[in-house]
């Protein structure tokens, strides 16, 4: 077993530090999770600090799962990188899950907005709208109300508003983009080590094991997109893609311009 890196080392701390923080003062899920840049909650540090948070107690399986693989790749990628290049590479896998999570939630969002374009509501009336809580068999009262109302809003039209806020107010958070950068990046540097799972009783080649695994995420994103399907899992499926494709691409700059060979201290 590979002793633990000083990066990773630093790495596992902080994000314990947060976990247990988060505990202790519940409302900071809602100043350091990432939220969608049209949401009222939205901070601008919040898409470099939610990839420390995770999901709250008794879910102890996000942040089990997801440091563990931080020890197990991250402590290989740091022996061979040094720890600059390796934080380097994981900050940046973080930040690109950030981008395609939001990314997918643009197109997402002004999909549905742009089918009750009908309403012609102003930019200010739909911002609030979008950052009204929506809760289920609850009555739309106040200003909300009067709104659509006055622009004659359907059933149907509320009901695509509502899917709209709740893209909104969604938030993501965790370290599960910066980690699928780490498996991308050691499938590419150790395409034949044999991964053995506890929840996969056959060891499986790295080459195989991450294709498969993104394949999985590829699908449970589009099937609970609302623009190719339904059925969503609430785990963000495009975060998980959008590291790994960072990792990906800065592995095929590295390898291009021979820096794969060369450490950072």
């Amino acid at each position: 077993m590979m002793n633990i890196t000083p990066v990773v080392k630093q790495l596992l701390i902080i994000n314990i530090i947060f976990f247990i923080g988060a505990q202790m003062v519940p409302i900071s899920y809602e100043y350091f999770s990432l939220f969608y840049p049209e949401s009222n909650d939205f901070r601008i540090w919040q898409i470099f600090t939610h990839m420390f948070m995770h999901a709250p107690w008794p879910n102890f399986a996000h942040i089990l799962f997801n440091m563990f693989a931080l020890y197990s790749f991250g402590s290989a990628l740091e022996h061979f990188w040094g720890g600059k290049k390796f934080l380097f590479f994981y900050i940046s896998c973080g930040l690109g899950a950030a981008l395609l999570h939001t990314g997918i939630n643009y197109l997402q969002l002004h999909s549905l907005l742009d089918s009750v374009s009908g309403l012609n509501l102003s930019k200010a009336d739909l911002h609030l709208i979008l950052n009204t809580r929506y809760e289920s068999g609850e009555i739309i009262q106040g200003e909300v109300a009067a709104i659509l109302k006055n622009a004659h809003c359907t059933q149907e039209q509320f009901n695509v508003l509502g899917q709209a806020a709740a893209i909104v107010q969604s938030r993501v958070l965790g370290a599960s983009g910066a980690i699928y950068g780490l498996l991308t990046a050691f499938a590419f540097m150790f395409p034949n080590a044999q991964l053995a799972l506890l929840f996969i009783p056959v060891p499986i080649k790295a080459k195989y094991f991450v294709p498969g695994l993104l394949a999985i995420d590829l699908f449970l994103g589009l099937k609970g997109s609302s623009l190719f399907g339904s059925g969503g899992t609430g785990i963000a499926h495009f975060a998980h893609i959008g590291g790994a494709v960072a990792g990906f691409l800065m592995m095929l700059y590295w390898k291009k311009n021979q820096f794969n060979n060369n450490r950072w201290n």
